[in-house]
């Protein structure tokens, strides 16, 4: 995908944007605001009450333990750093919730809920993730997932988002060679670069949970700048700023 690459490409982004804006859209590690009822909707403290909820991909712990001081029985946080963790951990005790909040790389615990939130666009197999979240639940637990914006989005591009839709403009060779002008990670493809990018659109994902253990209760997207016409089926890919949803398990 792309129209435009090699070395023109790369030469037109230096002149577009000659400083990085790799990480315009990532988000800030110290916000305080999760935007957890944002993203999974007013009623979401409410509907975690109570619960076992795993957070797949804790990161930092911010939401995780928001979870655990509105109401969650007990949130398992799980990531694959455990750097991170050890954040998570000290986040949690200043909290005052270190009893009700368990950071681990392997959950033996089995959730009510599973909350995914800006993940999905990222993982490098969402398929496989999807499988690994079915393990992680009760027979009757369900996951809440929601992430975006997705790839036919303005800024689906997130990392090499220069400006609305370059990432569809330009090839992934030359907004790669752009990239590299500022960071020295190596990556060579977009799912290479920190926190991956793996071009999902929300008719992939609808997909990809049809051949998962999954089902989707309902999916919901936000759209840009809250305008109605942008959540029809036919300017959704367009206009969805995060998609959400509820997936329960298919009937054996």
């Amino acid at each position: 995908m792309g129209i435009i690459g090699g070395t023109l490409g790369y030469q037109l982004l230096r002149r577009i944007a000659p400083r990085s804006a790799s990480d315009a859209h990532a988000p800030d590690p110290s916000e305080a605001d999760t935007k957890l009822s944002l993203y999974f909707g007013p009623d979401f403290f409410s509907t975690i009450a109570g619960q076992t909820v795993l957070d797949f991909g804790c990161g930092r712990g911010g939401p995780a333990v928001e979870m655990a001081q509105r109401g969650a029985g007990k949130v398992i946080g799980l990531d694959i750093q455990e750097r991170l963790l050890e954040i998570c951990r000290v986040k949690a005790q200043r909290a005052g919730v270190s009893d009700r909040c368990v950071f681990t790389t392997q959950a033996t615990e089995l959730a009510d809920i599973v909350i995914s939130k800006d993940a999905f666009e990222h993982f490098d197999d969402p398929a496989a993730i999807l499988r690994i979240m079915a393990t992680l639940l009760k027979p009757d637990g369900y996951v809440l997932a929601a992430f975006g914006p997705t790839w036919l989005h303005p800024h689906g591009g997130h990392i090499v988002s220069v400006f609305p839709w370059s990432h569809l403009v330009f090839s992934e060779q030359a907004l790669i060679r752009w990239r590299a002008d500022f960071k020295t990670d190596g990556a060579t493809r977009f799912r290479e670069v920190a926190g991956g990018l793996n071009q999902l659109t929300i008719a992939q994902f609808e997909r990809i949970v049809a051949d998962s253990p999954f089902q989707i209760e309902w999916l919901d997207t936000l759209p840009i700048r809250g305008i109605p016409l942008l959540k029809t089926r036919l300017l959704r890919e367009l206009g969805s700023s995060i998609v959400r949803c509820k997936l329960t398990l298919k009937p054996h």
